[in-house]
């Protein structure tokens, strides 16, 4: 009976978004449909979980995702309740996007993501009532400074169910105003209509790599987008100015779907081939243990298992280490 609870929940954050999908041109999406067919709700862990999201009862009057940190209520818990609270947030360990700070509990996620959105965000075109897509959102942490910033709407898609709940945990505890402008919903980018040009912004930041056809998830990502709207890619570059790309024959970084890391001039010449317009590079910047790391929130191995002990520019296996670049281009 109790995950019945959080899975009602759930159907609310999907209806709240059924109505809002009439007013853009995926209005013939039978997403609910799609869900009602996914098998990810009979995970094994699903009763677990659920039973966290309905336990938790915890309402912020407050909440801010502009500093650092996406901060969700005020005033403090007593040590008995924090206590409770930790125990129940730690039940969806591993917290992998944040950090997050949860009446006065700081979740330390795996990665300082407030680090790249700092890199990302001052090159955008303005949010501001905007229909934004968010490919691979994880727990949803970007998507609440999209919304700070301005947008509309957030849809992050993201097809591992523990952050679709990490998402619902956080969006209970806000207010009703704001808790579904940002919802994540537990399926791939294979799911969103192609070529529906529903979004004015479309994010995929560390999504393309793992992506067997490159050149098609750039192609579903224009596709994405409305006419003159802006697409905000992140990943993997191998470092040069001429134009190659590694194919990891086994792993890279102990990833296994790692599939092809290219130069920037080859990831430019791949975007302009499906279609992008006014293509630019707005950043790279050498992934460090600073911003993804091991943490009490997220205690399996992280970059510092990942790279060769005795050379902190390769990665374990002998491939150039982690960096990541941010490009920016039009429809």
């Amino acid at each position: 009976m109790l995950h019945l609870n959080a899975h009602s929940f759930l159907q609310s954050a999907y209806q709240y978004l059924a109505g809002v999908l009439p007013e853009t041109p995926l209005q013939k999406w039978d997403f609910r449909q799609d869900i009602n067919m996914l098998k990810v709700f009979r995970h094994g862990d699903f009763p677990r979980w659920s039973y966290v999201l309905n336990e938790v009862q915890h309402v912020a009057t407050h909440w801010e995702a502009q500093g650092p940190i996406a901060l969700f209520g005020e005033n403090p818990l007593s040590p008995e309740e924090e206590e409770s609270f930790i125990r129940q947030l730690q039940e969806l360990h591993p917290w992998r996007k944040g950090p997050y700070e949860l009446f006065g509990v700081k979740v330390e996620t795996e990665w300082r993501s407030d680090m790249k959105w700092s890199r990302i965000y001052p090159h955008l075109s303005p949010l501001n009532d905007r229909m934004v897509l968010d490919v691979g959102s994880g727990n949803g942490f970007y998507g609440w400074h999209m919304i700070k910033a301005g947008a509309r709407q957030v849809l992050g898609v993201d097809p591992f169910l523990l952050f679709v709940l990490q998402w619902a945990l956080i969006a209970k505890m806000i207010p009703l105003a704001d808790r579904f402008r940002n919802v994540v919903l537990p399926f791939g980018v294979e799911a969103i209509p192609k070529n529906c040009m529903a979004f004015d912004t479309v994010f995929s930041m560390g999504v393309l790599y793992h992506r067997r056809d490159t050149k098609q998830h750039l192609s579903e990502l224009l596709g994405f987008l409305r006419d003159g709207g802006e697409v905000v890619l992140e990943t993997l570059i191998l470092e040069g100015d001429d134009k190659r790309c590694l194919y990891p024959p086994n792993r890279y970084a102990k990833m296994r779907n790692v599939w092809a890391i290219p130069t920037i001039p080859l990831l430019k010449q791949w975007m302009y081939g499906v279609g992008f317009q006014n293509v630019r590079t707005v950043d790279v910047t050498r992934t460090t243990v600073q911003e993804q790391r091991r943490t009490d929130w997220m205690t399996f191995e992280s970059l510092s298992d990942f790279l060769d002990p005795e050379d902190a520019q390769k990665t374990i296996e002998g491939h150039p280490a982690p960096v990541r670049a941010v490009l920016l281009a039009n429809r």
